[in-house]
């Protein structure tokens, strides 16, 4: 009686994603990305409009791209041995910066990544945030690009790609917050194409660098191991080695071993680093934000993310489509993430681009019409992020792992039809 209860619910969810799907036409979602791209940048452009370092709400313009200033100003100085010291942190650019005054961050990057920043200290704040952001700005319209070429079907609708491009939440909040999750969404497309080419010790090299944000990284090392994927880990090994390596010979022991301490400083630095958990959207914050037990959430975190690993593991066996298993790959990275803000949502991009491209390839596939319901809500459900601070139900992680359902099951179905044809001969 289950089994029987279970097919009309899954039929009518079924029928309702069809009639949802074929709503979602090319014209009507050109005019919701339009007049998305138009309010967010619009308000944006409204609340910079005001002389001096702080927006209209009163909060510095380019937000966290003042931590990387200050740390780029403090290298720049020479006074190496204070990037890891908070309080000299914090010294350094009340004195760089007046205005900033009562807005401080803790440095938790590893001293290479705060070389990139060595030249944009030489400029006044205001250029070198503007710089910054064309910088993010050009990698990330530059990965859109070459993935779009690489999608057959979706090369038709340039203006629309191009649209939900610049109106995508997470893009919006990387220029906003002035972050630096452009560079890894362009190591997520190195190693794309790189597996594309069948290259897979470049794609471990390109995956390995993500030791700059370490936590983007621990799904593909789980999957990667578990694949038993020698060449990847090879690579990525070498790369991470590599790295690390030579921030050590650059800047010394001393202060790699202040980039170590940092790591165990975490605990008492997360009420500062996660103030605002709605801004986050990986299962670890859904849960914080779900449940008043800390302790339970952990757990119920730790569990979740180890299911989604299974089942991203059993799908890079499974799919012989690569843009369907590195779909999976990114959505479980973003998912098992301990720490996930919004700006780093731009590494779903190669995944909503290539799911897109399939479903516009397999329209009569049977989770087609889900396929598109879901990216549109993945696309979209981000910006209800503020809104979770009164329901405390993060929706954006429940259509992330939605979708990563529908593609478990497309992969056993693909995996079925094997087996059958197989046993026919």
């Amino acid at each position: 009686m289950i089994a029987n209860a279970a097919r009309p619910a899954s039929s009518r969810i079924s029928a309702i994603c069809v009639r949802l799907a074929n709503l979602l036409t090319v014209r009507r979602i050109t005019v919701h990305a339009s007049l998305l791209a138009v309010c967010l940048w619009s308000a944006y452009a409204i609340d910079l409009a005001v002389p001096g370092l702080r927006d209209r709400a009163g909060n510095i313009k380019g937000a966290d791209f003042l931590h990387f200033y200050t740390a780029g100003a403090l290298l720049r100085s020479g006074d190496v041995a204070a990037l890891y010291d908070p309080t000299a942190h914090a010294a350094y650019q009340k004195t760089t910066l007046p205005e900033s005054m009562g807005t401080y961050f803790v440095p938790m990057y590893g001293p290479q990544v705060y070389l990139w920043f060595v030249p944009l200290a030489g400029l006044s704040y205001g250029w070198a945030a503007l710089v910054w952001a064309l910088l993010n700005a050009t990698v990330y319209f530059g990965c859109c690009y070459a993935l779009w070429h690489k999608c057959a079907l979706l090369r038709a609708h340039g203006y629309l790609v191009f649209l939900l491009a610049a109106a995508y939440p997470g893009f919006f909040s990387l220029i906003a917050f002035g972050q630096s999750s452009a560079p890894a969404l362009a190591l997520f497309t190195l190693a794309f194409f790189a597996f594309d080419a069948r290259q897979p010790f470049l794609a471990g090299v390109a995956i390995g660098s993500l030791v700059y944000k370490p936590q983007l990284g621990i799904a593909a090392a789980v999957i990667f191991l578990a694949a038993a994927e020698w060449k990847i880990v090879a690579g990525a090994v070498a790369s991470f080695v590599a790295q690390l390596g030579l921030a050590w010979v650059w800047f010394g022991g001393k202060v790699m071993h202040g980039y170590g301490q940092t790591f165990l400083r975490l605990g008492s630095a997360q009420p500062f680093l996660e103030s605002k958990l709605y801004q986050m959207h990986s299962l670890r914050s859904f849960w914080m934000l779900l449940l008043p037990w800390p302790r339970f959430a952990v757990v119920l975190y730790l569990g979740s993310a180890a299911s989604v690993l299974v089942l991203a593991v059993m799908c890079w066996r499974i799919m012989d489509d690569l843009h369907l298993r590195y779909a999976v790959l990114l959505i479980a990275s973003v998912l098992v993430a301990p720490h996930l803000w919004v700006y780093d949502l731009v590494v779903l991009t190669p995944a909503l681009l290539l799911l897109g491209d399939w479903a516009l390839q397999h329209p009569s596939a049977e989770v087609t019409p889900k396929v598109k319901v879901l990216l549109y809500a993945c696309y979209a459900l981000p910006l209800l992020g503020p809104m979770v601070r009164f329901t405390r139900l993060q929706l954006s992680v429940l259509g992330f792992t939605a979708l990563l359902w529908v593609l478990w099951t497309l992969s056993r179905r693909s995996q079925q039809r094997i087996s059958q044809l197989g046993h026919s001969r």
